[in-house]
């Protein structure tokens, strides 16, 4: 048995971590944050799929079994790779999850008008991987996508709760507004933006939406582990947590603890080869 493992490139992934201990509090969990580099948003596929393979394969050195990547770059752009080719290789009884899909599953139930916007990093975006699954499950909805590359930066350099950060966030909401004005619910397809919340719904007409994943995606795992009890049982459920950075760890506790909404103790890591 061993603990959950919870990857990010950053610190964006701690706010779904931040649900996963409201919502299964009693499961043991290990984070990785990729800080030194990151961030992911601007890179290649290839590089990205390096890079998150290497965490993943961390994770599992360190005894977990199942691995969330609470990234929806490395969600976008590795996943299915590690899933098809990786894990046979390291082991099929290993399992690799994201965020895409559970976040996807949800849509349906925030909107009426079936007009959706997506907003994430250029990555993301970039990817497609938000139109592939919606198109699978929701064929008749209308997406319009926009990538917001100034909001991580904003939080990640503690900018966000300065009025200055509503300029970006209101440039970017009206822009994905022009593209369409039907829009009534809009996922924040980023870890990172549910610090931004109140500024973007504060810069959205009321009728829209938000869509933030923390709670999804807590939500989803819990009903995974009721679908595969074989998974759950090799969860070790003591209540432990272990925090890893590639980055300065005193560095990682400090700008982290905003994001996860209380303090931790972290160690720094080397997962490159």
């Amino acid at each position: 048995m061993g603990p959950i493992g919870v990857f990010d490139s950053g610190y964006g992934g701690l706010t779904i971590l931040k649900e996963l201990l409201v919502q299964l509090p009693q499961y043991d969990y290990i984070y990785l944050g990729d800080n030194a580099r990151a961030p992911y948003g601007n890179r290649s596929f290839g590089v990205i799929y390096q890079y998150t393979r290497q965490a993943v394969e961390f994770l599992f050195s360190r005894g977990a079994h199942l691995v969330l990547l609470a990234c929806n770059t490395a969600s976008a752009k590795a996943l299915r790779t590690i899933q098809r080719y990786d894990i046979p290789r390291i082991g099929p009884h290993k399992r690799v999850l994201g965020v895409i899909r559970p976040s996807v599953e949800e849509l349906a139930s925030f909107t009426t008008t079936k007009q959706i916007g997506i907003l994430g990093t250029s990555g993301t975006v970039q990817s497609g991987s938000y139109l592939l699954e919606i198109k699978k499950l929701f064929p008749d909805f209308d997406v319009t996508q926009h990538a917001c590359p100034m909001w991580v930066p904003l939080v990640e350099n503690d900018e966000y709760q300065n009025t200055g950060a509503d300029y970006f966030i209101q440039k970017d909401l009206n822009t994905l507004l022009s593209k369409n004005s039907n829009i009534d619910a809009v996922l924040l397809a980023c870890t990172h933006y549910p610090l931004l919340e109140a500024h973007i719904r504060q810069n959205l007409p009321k009728k829209i939406k938000v869509i933030s994943q923390g709670t999804i995606v807590a939500q989803s795992l819990k009903n995974y582990f009721l679908r595969h009890p074989e998974i759950d049982i090799n969860c070790r459920k003591t209540g432990q947590r272990q925090y890893f950075s590639t980055e300065d760890a005193h560095l990682f506790e400090e700008r982290g603890k905003k994001f996860l909404g209380q303090e931790f103790s972290a160690e720094k890591v080397c997962i490159s080869k």
